[in-house]
């Protein structure tokens, strides 16, 4: 949600910023239904204090016996009653015009966001690890003997229909260190507090991060009302919805392992072979709750956050700073992760950071008190995956490839399994 009154002191830089995503301008659609909206205001006041006055005349009239002056006092007294209820409507609408209309505007960039139309554009700031040279061809994930009968498309299809997987026996184990293992890391090295949150929550939620109006179809919605979140940053970030919370308690930094649910509507044909692109999959996600002085910092340290998964997992991996025009609706500014996947031989995203500044947390009427009084002022919001974890099984499964079908699992992960090293080529971990 924007300021309505940064809008009206500066539309030019309003329009200017939304241009790095590519957009046109809008400031003057938003400053035409502010004025509307303002002027009906106005008026319904001027409106409501001539009705008061002809009110207190009309009684100081009934009072003296002047019935003439009295009726027709009582009838402005009616008029503007009926003007001032019209008015009141009319600002009421413009009001939800203007509403509907900034809901739907994206974050506006930092300076510093690189401009551009899409991921052809983004700008590679970081680069960790040495891509592993095979001396055979190395295969996608779902393609890996060892990992075929731990990861079962065809039965899923079947209970769910397509995109969707059923992991059993190594496969399913695996997953689960992986979990397990970030979860340990960003608490007892990142500082991060580990929260279970609801995967089910109410419409106002969803508004309160950016899902909801513009991206509905992207998530799934129960018949009870209730919406499926597609990541925790919704449940994690809505903590402090509606909230006054003390300075001294920020930053507040919070990770959580969930199943999360997307729609994927606009994915149609991409990625549709194994499982990088799911219906339902795994994240352990981080959120900061932070103010505005150090927004910037705390998005650097929770990147370097999510790039410590990736070097203590061993997998090669880039930081790139998304162009304006492909970064997300809530973001500010999104270093994405891009692990390397030899099946593919590329890199591909395994998580996105954001700062999203005020926007959410005004979206959400969250606030905190400063230290030493003065006015509430907006928290501050940030989101990060550390990690999507299917795709860091993926990432896994690819990079730690045998010629004979079977998988080297990486050092960080063999206390998550028993001691055990390897998922063998019968899909047995040994």
């Amino acid at each position: 949600m924007h300021d309505i009154r940064a809008i009206r002191d500066n539309p030019a830089a309003f329009d200017a910023a939304l241009a790095l995503r590519g957009l046109e301008p809008v400031s003057a659609q938003i400053l035409s239904l502010d004025s509307d909206r303002r002027s009906r205001i106005a008026s319904a006041e001027a409106a409501q204090a001539e009705q008061n006055k002809a009110s207190k005349e009309a009684g100081a009239a009934k009072g003296r016996g002047d019935e003439a002056e009295f009726e027709r006092l009582r009838n402005l007294v009616s008029a503007k009653k009926d003007e001032t209820a019209a008015l009141q409507g009319e600002a009421a609408r413009f009001d939800e015009a203007l509403r509907e209309l900034l809901l739907g505007i994206p974050n506006l960039p930092v300076d510093s966001v690189p401009p551009g139309k899409d991921e052809n554009d983004n700008v590679e700031i970081n680069r960790w690890g040495t891509p592993r040279s095979f001396d055979f061809t190395p295969v996608e994930h779902f393609e890996i003997a060892g990992v075929k009968p731990g990861m079962d498309f065809e039965t899923a299809a079947k209970l769910s229909g397509s995109r969707f997987v059923v992991l059993q026996g190594g496969v399913a184990r695996i997953q689960r260190a992986l979990a397990q293992f970030m979860l340990d890391l960003h608490i007892a090295e990142h500082g991060l507090t580990e929260t279970w949150t609801p995967v089910l929550v109410l419409p106002e939620m969803m508004h309160g991060t950016g899902q909801l109006p513009k991206f509905g179809e992207d998530s799934y919605q129960t018949r009870e009302g209730w919406w499926l979140i597609p990541t925790s940053e919704v449940t994690l970030t809505n903590t402090v919805n509606g909230d006054l919370v003390e300075h001294a308690t920020l930053p507040r930094r919070m990770v959580a392992h969930s199943q999360c649910f997307r729609s994927e509507a606009g994915s149609a044909g991409r990625d549709t072979a194994g499982m990088l692109r799911q219906h339902q999959f795994e994240k352990v996600e981080m959120v900061s709750i932070t103010d505005a002085e150090t927004g910037m910092a705390e998005h650097a340290r929770m990147t370097r956050c999510a790039e410590t998964v990736l070097e203590r997992l061993g997998l090669p991996y880039r930081t790139v700073v998304l162009c304006g025009g492909d970064m997300g609706f809530g973001a500010r500014i999104t270093h994405d992760l891009e692990v390397w996947l030899p099946g593919q031989d590329k890199f591909r995203e395994i998580s996105s950071v954001s700062y999203c500044g005020d926007f959410q947390a005004r979206r959400m009427n969250a606030r905190y008190r400063p230290e030493g009084g003065g006015k509430p002022e907006f928290v501050h919001t940030l989101n990060g995956s550390g990690l999507a974890v299917g795709r860091t099984l993926i990432a896994v499964l690819e990079n730690g490839q045998q010629a004979d079908g079977s998988v080297d699992l990486p050092e960080a992960l063999h206390p998550y399994l028993g001691g055990k090293t390897r998922l063998g080529a019968d899909g047995v971990l040994a």
